[in-house]
Order: C-alpha cells, then sequence, then structure tokens
C-alpha cells in the first residue's frame, strides 16, 4: 500500500470524525444558548414588570403636579386680580385728587 492509497482510505474517515465531532459541538453550543437566551428573557421580563410598576407611580405624580399646577395658577390669578384692583383704586384717587 502506497502513500497515496493510504490518504485515500484515511483521509475521508478524518474528515467524517472531525465532522461529527464539529456537529457535537455545534449541538452543545446550540443548547447553552438557548439556555442562555432563556435568562435573558426572565431578567428582561423581570425589568419590564418593575418599568410598568413605576410607570404607575410616574402617572400618578404626573397628575398630581398637574393638579397642583392648577391650583397654584388659580391662586396666583387671585392675588394678582386683588393686587390689580387695590392699584387701580389708588390711581383713580390719585387722579381725583389731580383733578
Amino acid at each position: 500500500m502506497t502513500f497515496v492509497e493510504f490518504l485515500n482510505l484515511s483521509l475521508p474517515i478524518l474528515l467524517y470524525i472531525f465532522g461529527v465531532v464539529l456537529l457535537i459541538i455545534l449541538i452543545i453550543l446550540g443548547i447553552k444558548l438557548i439556555k442562555t437566551m432563556n435568562k435573558v428573557e426572565d431578567i428582561v421580563n423581570d425589568v419590564d414588570n418593575k418599568v410598568k410598576s413605576l410607570d404607575r407611580l410616574f402617572k400618578v405624580i404626573d397628575v398630581t403636579t398637574d393638579k397642583l399646577s392648577i391650583f397654584t395658577d388659580k391662586t396666583v390669578d387671585f392675588i394678582t386680580n386683588i393686587l390689580k384692583s387695590i392699584f387701580k383704586k389708588k390711581r383713580k384717587e390719585k387722579e381725583n385728587e389731580e383733578e
């Protein structure tokens, strides 16, 4: 048996063995990848739930600040109108005194 004949017989066997080993390694890596993706999905779902609970809190804070803003606006308008009326009376009195 010559060297070329030996290579013709042994190379296909070696290629099949390497192919099987590579296939087994890829299957193992695929299984590990699936497990990792499941863990990542659990973490993402947990974070999503926490964000949703905080979203409710921010909505409550937003509604509260809107109500406070309306209240302060009305209060400032009321005080401003009172001050305007007081100053208008004083101006009218000064104008009447000047005439």
